[in-house]
């Protein structure tokens, strides 16, 4: 299995304890560091990497979560990272990813909510995340996340911008990279917020 924007490794790792063979991959070195540190039986693959660098690994399954398919902001760049992932996959591989619906407007909701979020991070503590909308621009909104980790009192901040896409442009855009959509599903924990694709690839 092939975990395209692992993260901090969550699902790579509960993947992993299940025994599947999983390659976790992240452009985000801090992100990869924490994974690792939850990977105590080193039985996770991490590879320092965005989706169009992922390796060739011939996976049953590639899934992005956490809204990670909505990082690739040109038509150009969700392309190559649909091309890239097709590649890694054998034949007839499926990928399973979540993106957010557009039509429910969750940037207003954030923007809304302005509380921070306490997180406990391994080997780092606890950290105190706060969110603010800083551009909206349907369908690309942008936000930066700030985190203060408790011990020690460093700030971080992080500046993301992610675009919304309607399900009939997701839907074209697999079908000409190679992609036959199955299915596409609630989130189970998010219903209404979210489509779930399930796709298999074509070749």
């Amino acid at each position: 299995m092939l975990d395209v924007g692992c993260g901090t490794g969550c699902l790579a790792v509960l993947l992993a304890q299940h025994g599947y063979t999983v390659v976790g991959a992240d452009p985000a070195a801090a992100s990869l560091d924490v994974a690792k540190s939850k990977d105590s039986n080193a039985a996770v693959t991490w590879v320092d990497a965005d989706a169009a660098g992922v390796p060739a690994a011939g996976a049953d399954l590639a899934v992005m979560t956490g809204n990670v398919a909505q990082v690739f902001l040109t038509d150009e760049d969700w392309a190559k990272a649909l091309r890239a992932i097709g590649a890694a996959l054998r034949p007839r591989g499926y990928l399973v990813f979540e993106t957010r619906r557009p039509e429910r407007r969750a940037w207003e909701e954030w923007a809304a909510d302005t509380r921070p979020v306490m997180l406990d991070v391994p080997g780092r503590g606890r950290v105190e995340q706060r969110r603010e909308i800083t551009s909206i621009r349907p369908p690309f909104i942008s936000f930066r996340n700030t985190y203060t980790f408790l011990a020690g009192g460093a700030v971080i901040t992080s500046d993301s911008t992610l675009r919304f896409r309607s399900r009939d442009e997701l839907e074209s855009s697999l079908a000409t990279q190679g992609y036959r959509v199955l299915d596409v599903r609630e989130a189970p924990d998010r219903p209404g917020h979210e489509f779930v694709f399930i796709t298999e690839r074509t070749t």
